[in-house]
């Protein structure tokens, strides 16, 4: 059975060079994000024209995910590069302060922050390791008294603990970034800090616009890590193609302690509006240093593949670590034991599901009839890739194989669970494309003489969702 849960692996430092990328790929990547918090414009285009040169080369079909850095909710900078807090001091974080940073206080560069405080408040600091509590606000100060100390380097993030910031989810930068994006055609575009489907719907008509030059529209991924976005969840799902559980903002937000069944709620709400899931951050994070992954991290990152995720991520671990590619081989083989332990209950699955449309009900029979009849393989002709999405929401051991004449869809659906994408040449005829697909699993070594598959396709063919067909064949 071949592994079921994409991996998507961050490009920095440690993974920038060819032959590390090419390795890379070769050990299970199958999407590639571009963080646009560091970096250049010109170096998110190169690295861009870099990995689909690699991808080509290794003859593998690898999605590009552009990620947009969101609002700079951050301290500002120290004369030292750090401070020292402790427990019980004053501290004042001052949205009108020049000069750098010292022990009693620093600048911001989230200029709305005493806007958006008052007395009583939490605030939350490099990743929640730093806890202030608000005790006045004056101007353009907010004063507070350091609850948990510890070290404060330059930058370093602010979260209020149950949300409440105001920063809009689209920055200036991120609009120019925006338009980067699309200059190199990313298959995939994250907005970070949405609160509401309303961010995710001005980032796609952003997108679309910025994409008319190159007739593309990127498919849209909406990082869940404001303590707002959950109860507007269902809202934002439908305004994006799919979620990022960032649990690293979200676990600072609503607390360490609710994020596990917030990443399977999520989860499972996506799977069951047809939308894509990449859990991400601190999932291989000890293999930024070590060889070999802590037994809490597997089990993090098996949880996440039976929760259901599409893909799981790698941040810091693929971008600056010192084990990049072991650290993908041992994401690879611990989604693989976790798959051979899903439970397929498609019989379940389907006794509450209605279907108005004729392709999903089609792509759903395909699941169906594979399952009880033991077919080595679901092939889905399809032009868009929704009829491979709609199969893969649903847990099957038997590999779907979406065949399609766009070079984009092909590239959309590397990031759709249990679905491998591959290209086919355009046929009016519909024999002669059942035909075509059957020579290209069988050339491939996918399907041999008397293994059984379904199919589906549309008719006439070339129409994005018009598959109308399923058929069970046996390779003769």
């Amino acid at each position: 059975m071949p592994r079921a849960t994409k991996i998507v692996a961050t490009l920095g430092p440690a993974s920038s060079d060819r032959e590390v990328l090419e390795r890379l790929l070769r050990a299970g990547v199958d999407v590639v994000r571009l963080n646009f918090s560091h970096g250049k414009a010109q170096d998110h285009i190169d690295r861009a024209t870099l990995v689909r040169e690699v991808a080509a080369q290794v003859g593998k079909p690898v999605a590009l995910m552009a990620d947009l850095q969101g609002p700079k909710i951050r301290v500002g900078k120290f004369a030292e590069g750090k401070v020292i807090l402790v427990g019980g001091q004053p501290f004042v974080l001052d949205a009108g302060r020049t000069d750098l940073g010292d022990l009693g206080g620093v600048g911001l560069d989230y200029k709305e922050l005493p806007r958006d405080v008052k007395p009583g408040d939490t605030l939350l600091l490099n990743d929640g390791l730093i806890v202030l509590t608000v005790e006045a606000v004056k101007g353009e100060q907010v004063h507070t008294i350091v609850k948990i100390g510890g070290e404060l380097s330059n930058n370093k993030g602010i979260n209020k603990q149950g949300g409440g910031l105001t920063a809009p989810a689209l920055t200036a930068k991120d609009m120019e970034d925006i338009k980067t994006a699309m200059s190199f055609q990313c298959d995939y575009l994250a907005v970070s800090f949405p609160k509401n489907a309303t961010d995710m719907e001005m980032a796609r008509q952003l997108a679309n616009v910025a994409g008319e030059p190159y007739r593309h529209k990127p498919a849209m991924i909406a990082k869940i890590e404001r303590y707002e976005a959950i109860p507007h969840l269902e809202s934002i799902l439908k305004a994006s193609d799919g979620i990022m559980v960032a649990r690293g903002d979200l676990a600072v937000e609503v607390g360490n302690a609710a994020v596990p069944a917030l990443q399977k709620k999520m989860i499972r709400m996506a799977r069951e509006m047809d939308k894509i899931t990449i859990t991400a951050t601190q999932m291989m994070e000890s293999m930024i240093q070590n060889p070999v992954p802590t037994r809490a991290e597997v089990s993090d990152v098996a949880n996440a593949v039976l929760d259901g995720t599409d893909a799981v991520m790698l941040s810091a671990e693929t971008a600056a670590g010192k084990y990049p590619v072991e650290t993908v081989e041992q994401m690879h083989l611990i989604a693989l034991e976790a798959e051979r332990a899903e439970d397929v209950q498609l019989d379940a699955d389907f006794t509450s599901k209605h279907f108005a449309r004729i392709d999903q009900s089609i792509a759903m029979g395909a699941l169906f009839t594979a399952h009880h009849l033991g077919c080595k393989a679901i092939v889905a002709l399809t032009e868009s890739g929704s009829t491979a999405l709609w199969m893969s929401r649903h847990n099957i051991h038997v590999p779907i194989f979406g065949l399609t004449t766009q070079p984009r869809s092909v590239a959309r659906m590397a990031l759709y669970r249990n679905v491998r994408p591959l290209s086919m040449e355009s046929f009016t005829d519909r024999d002669a494309a059942l035909a075509a697909a059957e020579r290209i699993l069988v050339g491939r070594g996918i399907l041999r003489p008397g293994d059984t598959y379904a199919i589906t396709c549309g008719e006439p063919m070339g129409y994005p969702g018009g598959t109308n067909m399923l058929k069970v064949c046996r390779v003769g």
